[in-house]
């Protein structure tokens, strides 16, 4: 958090464009990790779903397939989360809103056939056990066959303690922004990050 206040306030950077940067680095990761089939990119409300529409916009740049799974009403989105939806909204990546609803059957459909999906659902500032709807989402997310890639953090877990919730993504890759966090190196930490990307 100091080092994106040192950026915005110190370096005149715009949350904007380190939300960019944070996205389209993402969306390289996944890249060189290969795609072979549609990515599906499941947001929150928060930040970490800002990050989830740009890797969407940039995975359909280059000619992906992709579709965003949003836990939130739009109307909820704050912020730079907001600008890069209202982004999205205007080009052709299927969204699909979900609110504040798990629909088992309706995400069992929305996620057949992925070849990625992408955790973007709860950032750095969540804590404790993820509420509802999001603690049956993830749980859900699991039992899915596609590998999982997380943004920053693995939803659920505490990217400070390395505590896992009961309900905390597995991730096959963990794309993390700017450092390491302290909790990903306690040993509980390790079967829910996968390989760890900086």
């Amino acid at each position: 958090r100091l080092a994106d206040r040192l950026a915005v306030e110190e370096f005149g950077f715009s949350g904007l464009v380190l939300m960019e940067n944070a996205g389209r680095g993402v969306a390289d990761a996944l890249c060189r990790l290969g795609i072979d089939g549609p990515v599906a990119v499941c947001c929150g409300k928060g930040n970490n779903a800002g990050d989830g529409f740009v890797i969407a916009r940039h995975l359909d740049l280059r000619g992906y397939a992709v579709r965003v799974l949003l836990w939130a009403d739009p109307a909820e989105l704050t912020g730079d989360a907001a600008a890069n939806f209202g982004i999205l909204s205007k080009t052709d990546v299927p969204i699909e809103v979900f609110g504040n609803v798990h629909d088992a059957r309706r995400l069992a459909a929305e996620l057949d056939g992925a070849a990625w999906i992408v955790d973007a659902l709860l950032g750095t500032g969540a804590r404790g056990e993820p509420r509802p709807p999001l603690d049956a989402v993830i749980e859900q997310l699991n039992s899915a066959a596609a590998p999982k890639l997380a943004v920053d953090l693995p939803s659920g877990l505490d990217c400070d303690t390395g505590r896992p919730a009961d309900r905390t993504i597995r991730a096959a890759e963990t794309c993390t922004l700017l450092a390491a966090k302290p909790g990903f190196f306690r040993p509980e930490a390790a079967p829910y990050i996968g390989r760890l990307h900086v």
